[in-house]
Protein backbone atom coordinates (compact mmCIF):
# COMPACT_ATOMS: atom_id res chain seq x y z
CA UNK A 1 0.00 0.00 0.00
CA UNK A 2 1.57 3.67 -0.85
CA UNK A 3 0.25 6.60 1.71
CA UNK A 4 -0.44 9.61 0.18
CA UNK A 5 -2.18 12.34 2.15
CA UNK A 6 -4.39 14.71 0.39
CA UNK A 7 -4.87 18.45 0.82
CA UNK A 8 -6.74 21.53 -0.01
CA UNK A 9 -8.49 21.24 -3.29
CA UNK A 10 -7.26 17.31 -4.10
CA UNK A 11 -8.82 16.30 -0.47
CA UNK A 12 -12.38 18.40 -1.26
CA UNK A 13 -12.30 16.24 -4.37
CA UNK A 14 -11.60 13.01 -2.88
CA UNK A 15 -13.99 13.26 -0.33
CA UNK A 16 -16.80 14.28 -3.20
CA UNK A 17 -15.43 11.66 -5.06
CA UNK A 18 -16.11 8.64 -2.39
CA UNK A 19 -18.59 10.02 -0.51
CA UNK A 20 -20.88 10.08 -3.75
CA UNK A 21 -19.82 7.10 -5.15
CA UNK A 22 -20.22 4.71 -2.28
CA UNK A 23 -23.68 6.96 -1.33
CA UNK A 24 -24.31 5.54 1.87
CA UNK A 25 -22.24 6.18 5.09
CA UNK A 26 -23.30 4.43 8.61
CA UNK A 27 -23.22 7.57 10.85
CA UNK A 28 -22.38 7.61 14.38
CA UNK A 29 -23.55 9.64 17.05
CA UNK A 30 -22.80 9.47 20.57
CA UNK A 31 -19.23 8.86 20.37
CA UNK A 32 -18.45 9.46 24.42
CA UNK A 33 -20.64 6.73 25.70
CA UNK A 34 -21.32 3.16 24.71
CA UNK A 35 -23.24 1.79 23.01
CA UNK A 36 -22.58 4.50 20.27
CA UNK A 37 -25.82 5.30 18.18
CA UNK A 38 -25.30 4.08 14.23
CA UNK A 39 -27.36 4.31 11.08
CA UNK A 40 -27.33 4.45 7.56
CA UNK A 41 -27.63 7.45 5.70
CA UNK A 42 -27.64 8.21 1.96
CA UNK A 43 -25.09 10.94 0.95
CA UNK A 44 -27.22 14.09 -0.65
CA UNK A 45 -24.15 16.03 -1.78
CA UNK A 46 -20.67 17.11 -1.09
CA UNK A 47 -20.38 20.83 -0.98
CA UNK A 48 -17.47 22.95 -2.71
CA UNK A 49 -15.71 23.20 0.84
CA UNK A 50 -15.72 19.17 1.26
CA UNK A 51 -19.07 19.29 3.59
CA UNK A 52 -20.97 16.14 3.33
CA UNK A 53 -25.03 16.85 3.52
CA UNK A 54 -27.75 14.41 4.55
CA UNK A 55 -31.51 14.97 5.69
CA UNK A 56 -32.75 13.59 8.68
CA UNK A 57 -35.50 13.81 10.97
CA UNK A 58 -36.17 16.56 12.99
CA UNK A 59 -37.62 14.00 15.64
CA UNK A 60 -34.72 11.33 14.95
CA UNK A 61 -32.51 9.98 17.90
CA UNK A 62 -29.19 10.87 15.60
CA UNK A 63 -30.70 14.68 15.47
CA UNK A 64 -31.34 14.44 19.18
CA UNK A 65 -27.87 13.36 19.60
CA UNK A 66 -25.99 16.05 17.61
CA UNK A 67 -27.81 18.42 19.25
CA UNK A 68 -26.17 17.30 22.98
CA UNK A 69 -23.07 16.73 20.60
CA UNK A 70 -22.06 17.82 17.65
CA UNK A 71 -18.69 15.18 16.76
CA UNK A 72 -20.04 12.62 14.28
CA UNK A 73 -18.06 9.88 12.47
CA UNK A 74 -18.81 8.39 8.98
CA UNK A 75 -18.22 5.27 7.54
CA UNK A 76 -18.15 4.80 3.61
CA UNK A 77 -17.62 1.42 2.94
CA UNK A 78 -17.95 -0.38 -1.15
CA UNK A 79 -16.19 -3.83 -0.36
CA UNK A 80 -17.09 -4.33 -4.22
CA UNK A 81 -14.82 -1.83 -5.29
CA UNK A 82 -12.40 -1.90 -2.20
CA UNK A 83 -13.04 1.61 -1.69
CA UNK A 84 -13.35 3.06 2.14
CA UNK A 85 -13.53 6.02 4.16
CA UNK A 86 -13.36 7.55 7.88
CA UNK A 87 -14.98 10.72 8.45
CA UNK A 88 -14.84 12.60 11.71
CA UNK A 89 -16.00 16.08 11.85
CA UNK A 90 -18.78 18.38 13.59
CA UNK A 91 -22.34 18.39 12.85
CA UNK A 92 -24.78 21.25 11.82
CA UNK A 93 -28.63 20.66 11.70
CA UNK A 94 -30.38 23.03 9.02
CA UNK A 95 -34.20 23.95 8.71
CA UNK A 96 -33.08 26.51 5.75
CA UNK A 97 -35.63 26.13 2.89
CA UNK A 98 -33.47 26.78 0.29
CA UNK A 99 -30.87 23.85 1.13
CA UNK A 100 -33.76 21.33 1.95
CA UNK A 101 -34.77 22.07 -1.88
CA UNK A 102 -31.95 21.63 -2.88
CA UNK A 103 -31.11 18.42 -1.54
CA UNK A 104 -34.35 17.08 -1.29
CA UNK A 105 -35.74 14.54 -4.27
CA UNK A 106 -39.07 11.85 -4.42
CA UNK A 107 -36.64 8.93 -3.07
CA UNK A 108 -36.99 11.03 -0.19
CA UNK A 109 -40.89 11.11 -0.10
CA UNK A 110 -40.83 7.05 1.76
CA UNK A 111 -39.48 8.65 4.53
CA UNK A 112 -41.04 12.56 4.71
CA UNK A 113 -44.13 14.11 3.37
CA UNK A 114 -42.42 15.96 0.98
CA UNK A 115 -39.95 18.91 0.87
CA UNK A 116 -42.58 21.34 3.04
CA UNK A 117 -42.67 18.25 6.23
CA UNK A 118 -41.96 19.86 9.22
CA UNK A 119 -39.73 17.28 10.48
CA UNK A 120 -37.29 17.48 7.69
CA UNK A 121 -34.04 18.82 8.76
CA UNK A 122 -30.33 18.69 6.94
CA UNK A 123 -27.00 17.40 8.50
CA UNK A 124 -23.82 19.66 7.45
CA UNK A 125 -20.96 17.57 8.59
CA UNK A 126 -18.04 19.41 8.18
CA UNK A 127 -14.75 16.89 8.07
CA UNK A 128 -11.61 17.84 10.48
CA UNK A 129 -9.78 14.08 10.19
CA UNK A 130 -10.45 11.62 7.05
CA UNK A 131 -9.02 8.76 6.39
CA UNK A 132 -9.47 6.78 3.17
CA UNK A 133 -8.33 3.44 1.20
CA UNK A 134 -8.87 3.47 -2.73
CA UNK A 135 -7.35 0.92 -5.10
CA UNK A 136 -5.13 2.14 -7.64
CA UNK A 137 -6.50 0.25 -10.47
CA UNK A 138 -9.40 -1.65 -11.32
CA UNK A 139 -10.71 -4.68 -9.51
CA UNK A 140 -9.50 -7.47 -11.58
CA UNK A 141 -6.06 -6.11 -11.74
CA UNK A 142 -6.21 -5.54 -7.94
CA UNK A 143 -7.22 -9.16 -7.08
CA UNK A 144 -4.89 -10.51 -10.00
CA UNK A 145 -2.04 -8.36 -8.37
CA UNK A 146 -3.14 -9.72 -4.84
CA UNK A 147 -3.43 -13.10 -6.08
CA UNK A 148 0.40 -12.78 -7.28
CA UNK A 149 1.33 -11.68 -4.06
CA UNK A 150 -0.15 -14.61 -2.11
CA UNK A 151 1.76 -17.18 -4.36
CA UNK A 152 5.27 -15.15 -4.12
CA UNK A 153 4.86 -13.67 -0.52
CA UNK A 154 5.97 -10.40 -1.64
CA UNK A 155 3.03 -7.77 0.24
CA UNK A 156 1.23 -6.70 -3.05
CA UNK A 157 1.08 -2.58 -3.74
CA UNK A 158 -2.87 -2.46 -4.44
CA UNK A 159 -4.34 0.18 -2.31
CA UNK A 160 -3.49 3.99 -2.02
CA UNK A 161 -4.22 5.25 1.38
CA UNK A 162 -3.66 8.15 3.39
CA UNK A 163 -5.44 11.39 5.52
CA UNK A 164 -7.27 14.02 3.66
CA UNK A 165 -6.66 18.08 5.23
CA UNK A 166 -9.10 20.30 4.02
CA UNK A 167 -6.14 22.92 5.01
CA UNK A 168 -2.86 22.62 5.72
CA UNK A 169 -3.86 24.53 8.97
CA UNK A 170 -5.71 21.01 9.94
CA UNK A 171 -2.85 19.31 10.44
CA UNK A 172 -2.30 17.86 13.80
CA UNK A 173 0.35 15.45 13.82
Amino acid sequence: MSKKDLYNAEAKEKIKKLAEGIDFAMLATKLGSTPIHMVPMSTKKVDDEGNIWFLSGKDSQHNQNIIADKHVHLIYSNTGAMQFMNVFGQTTISTDKVILRELYSSTDDAWFEGVDDPNLTALKVEPSDVFYWDPKNNKLVTLLKIGVAAFTGDEPDVLDQGEIKISQKDERR
